[in-house]
Order: C-alpha cells, then structure tokens, then sequence
C-alpha cells in the first residue's frame, strides 16, 4: 500500500482518539516495554519526545529517569544527532518538537536500546516514518536493539508496508495489546 494512503488513514484515526484513550494507551505500551528483559538490562536508552499525535513519552520518562539514562534525537540539517535527556534543558526545536540543548553529543555506539515512533508498522518489523527520513539514516547506523511503539490501529497487515532498500526494520513493535519480536534470518 502507498505510504502516503497509510499516513492518511492512520492521521483520521489518531484524530478520533481522546485524552483518556491515548493516556491509556501510553500506559499500557510503556508497561509492556517495563516489563522485558531487553528494558530492564538497558542502560542507555534514546527515547523520543512525543508529538501530540503520538503516545506520549513524558509520564515514562520521567519514571524512569533517576534509574535510567535516557537521550533524545536533535534535529541537525537532515540528520538526528543523539544528546542527554535534561529536562532543564529543552527548547523548542524543529517541527515543535521539544529537543536537547547543548554540544554534548553522544555517538550512536552508546546507546543500547532505541524507543521509535512510527506512523504505522507491520509484524516483520517495517515501519513508516512521516516520510523525512530522519530515523532511517539514524536506525542505519544503530547497533542497538530497535523498538517501536504505537497505537493497536498502527500495526498493519503484513505485505501493507513495503520495504524499501533504505529502510531499516525493527527489532521489537509494542502497541497496547500485543508485543511482536521480530524473527531475522
């Protein structure tokens, strides 16, 4: 299916959820992610600072940020570049997303887990991203274990998501209901 079909539809259907559904769902996503090992034995983790059409990453963060290490991507031309997580820190930055301040950069061969959003995925780890490809050229370079997360209505049915030889598939798709690892071979 057209990728662009996809961000339509799935655009329509964000628009129809309200507060308490999406609290909830962040909820139920991030305990899910809580509850695997892969989380648990993480240390340095880049997160994402969530847009208001995507599960909120605020509440999780702030959870977890005395006992884990987390980082946000910062838009740099038409790279990400990977900074600290500093709450005090944060300016508005490109596409009004909330990003880092500084020059305290950290290469990507930090980091041990990678929490993605997506505007929809698929169960071999295919993702559609909003289309700058920001996240494929920083997921290319990542060793780290790849995790998306999203709303039930994002995962789409295998063969929806076409791959293209840029795109880098996840290791790991987390939505409220379910949690699909992603089989290599």
């Amino acid at each position: 299916m057209n990728k662009d079909l996809i961000r339509s539809q799935i655009r329509a259907a964000k628009a129809l959820l309200g507060d308490e559904e999406k609290s909830t769902a962040a909820q139920k996503v991030f305990g899910r992610l809580e509850q695997m090992a892969a989380f648990m034995m993480a240390d340095r983790i880049l997160m994402y600072h969530s847009l208001p059409d995507e599960l909120s990453t605020r509440e999780f963060i702030a959870r977890w940020c005395d006992r884990k290490q987390f980082f946000l991507p910062r838009v740099n031309g038409v790279n990400l570049e990977i900074l600290p997580y500093d709450r005090s820190s944060l300016r508005l930055g490109s596409f009004h997303i909330e990003e880092p301040d500084g020059d305290n950069t950290v290469s990507v061969d930090e980091i041990e887990m990678v929490v993605v959003p997506a505007v929809a995925f698929d169960r071999r780890g295919n993702r559609v991203g909003r289309g700058k490809g920001y996240y494929d050229r920083l997921l290319a370079s990542l060793e780290a274990m790849k995790v998306g997360v999203g709303y039930d209505f994002q995962m789409r049915d295998d063969g929806d998501i076409e791959s293209e030889p840029h795109d880098v598939p996840l290791d790991i798709v987390i939505t409220e209901s379910f949690t699909v690892s992603v089989r290599r071979t």
